[in-house]
């Protein structure tokens, strides 16, 4: 090959590189601080007939955090996904107002009922949560240049994890355990669900030990129905990681957290592999344990009895009460809903955390509520792609699990309290009351903003000269 270039001395210029779309994700983070304000002045004045007094202060305040997240992005981040801020931006405020309203139930002049568990300011200390969690994505971001750096901490983070999760069951029950389930640190006035951040962790050990063993785990010995089974000596990990879970689910007595951790596991083997089969034996080991603890676990056989039979008469003004408000919540709101501060979701309990869904259901109504899920599912969907477009093969199995994590975590609790399946103690991610799992939701969004910043990023572009003419030939 040869080339004719024009005389040495011309001009010289970078190639111009396609724009990572940092002012798409500015307006859409605009249009989400816009639907906070128009959602909490909706509340004001549903509540008491006139816009509340703080509505510069909660939406000025939140604002100035997205802002703050969206110059994060910019600055270490610029190729990342411009829809991943602005959709947990959008559930992020609609937790904060929903938060506010439950706050305001029955204080001053307000009707309803007052909700013993939430203070006045309620509202403010999830904006301050939110404030931690937004530190902690800009934080992620900065500490977190490349994902497959994290593939060097595969086995310190799982052993992390897993001291996560055992933490509450060695605990004292005065200091784990609220509503049957230990899953807490409590001391004094601060608690922290620190099954929260073991998922994160765990989901990088998944990832870093899946990628060492995938070829080894695809190998299939023999074919059933037309599923290839695994070989027999391979079964080792998928049976520890469900005798773990079956650990917690009898030690801590939490469904929701033992679905969720075998889940990931169970799912993210699958993406390694393209295995059918691991499916299939994960899903049929964890119903078996399932079935299992219902049986001689005090508290998993009430979730049971109160799954199967919710409108018995002996259930329904005891165990059945919480579930049964939530889902007469939801039909009182109908399709359209009452309007936000005009319903009476305080007649839920823990209606802040838990059954925070069973609240917009009531005053958003059915299309609210399939709103709010489409924005998840976009959510998870913007993380998947990610998954598909990144090529370290580390990179693209964390993103995949992350991204399940959270339609997994969605899946369990809107599925509890719509009695879908049994209900569980789980947070809905960026809208129930709690720091933790606040923080956890933005330290995942981050992880997978820092993913598809590396899928996204163009490669180095060549060096154009101008006026210069550059011929090239075949020898």
């Amino acid at each position: 090959m040869t080339a004719i270039a024009g005389a040495p001395g011309d001009a010289v210029q970078r190639v111009p590189l396609p724009r990572g779309r940092r002012g798409s994700e500015l307006a859409m983070l605009a249009f989400a601080v816009a639907i906070m304000a128009f959602a909490y002045a909706d509340a004001g004045l549903g509540l008491n007939g006139h816009l509340p007094p703080g509505l510069a202060t909660y939406v000025g305040g939140f604002a100035v955090l997205v802002l703050g997240a969206h110059l994060a992005v910019r600055w270490l981040a610029p190729w990342a996904d411009p829809l991943l801020l602005p959709l947990a931006a959008v559930l992020n405020g609609l937790g904060v107002v929903m938060i506010w309203r439950l706050q305001e139930s029955g204080r001053g002049a307000n009707p309803g009922n007052l909700i013993i568990t939430l203070t006045a300011h309620s509202a403010l200390y999830q904006l301050m949560w939110t404030a931690v969690g937004i530190g902690a994505f800009a934080g992620t971001l900065a500490l977190v240049r490349e994902a497959k750096v994290l593939q060097r901490y595969t086995y310190t983070l799982g052993t992390a994890g897993i001291v996560l999760l055992a933490i509450p069951a060695l605990l004292p029950s005065s200091h784990s355990s609220v509503n049957g389930a230990k899953v807490w640190i409590i001391f004094g006035g601060f608690s922290i669900q620190p099954g929260e951040f073991a998922k994160i962790a765990l989901a990088v050990f998944f990832a870093g030990y899946l990628v060492a063993k995938r070829d080894v785990l695809s190998l299939a010995s023999r074919r059933f129905l037309g599923v290839d089974l695994p070989r027999g000596r391979d079964l080792g990990p998928i049976l520890t990681l469900w005798a773990i879970s079956m650990l917690i689910l009898i030690f801590e007595s939490d469904i929701g957290t033992s679905a969720l951790f075998f889940g990931l596991f169970t799912v993210m083997l699958y993406i390694a592999t393209q295995r059918k089969s691991w499916l299939l034996i994960g899903v049929g080991l964890f119903l078996a344990g399932a079935v299992v603890a219902g049986q001689v676990i005090a508290h998993v056989h009430e979730r049971f009895v109160v799954w199967l039979h919710p409108f018995a008469p002996s259930l329904i003004q005891g165990l059945a009460y919480q579930p049964v408000q939530g889902l007469e919540g939801m039909a009182f709101g109908g399709l359209l809903g009452t309007g936000l501060g005009q319903g009476q979701p305080y007649w839920t309990p823990l209606v802040q955390s838990d059954f925070i869904v069973t609240g917009f259901g009531e005053e958003l109504g059915l299309t609210g509520l399939m709103a709010l899920l489409l924005i998840f599912g976009l959510l998870v969907q913007r993380g998947l792609r990610a998954a598909i477009t990144v090529k370290d093969p580390f990179s693209k199995l964390l993103a995949g699990g992350l991204s399940f994590l959270l339609a997994l975590q969605i899946f369990i609790i809107v599925g509890g309290v719509t009695q879908l399946i049994p209900l569980t103690g789980i947070t809905t991610p960026f809208l129930s009351q709690g720091g933790s799992s606040l923080v956890a939701s933005w330290i995942v969004i981050a992880l997978l903003a820092r993913i598809s910043d590396t899928a996204r990023r163009p490669p180095p572009q060549p060096i154009q000269d101008e006026g210069m003419t550059q011929v090239v030939r075949a020898a």
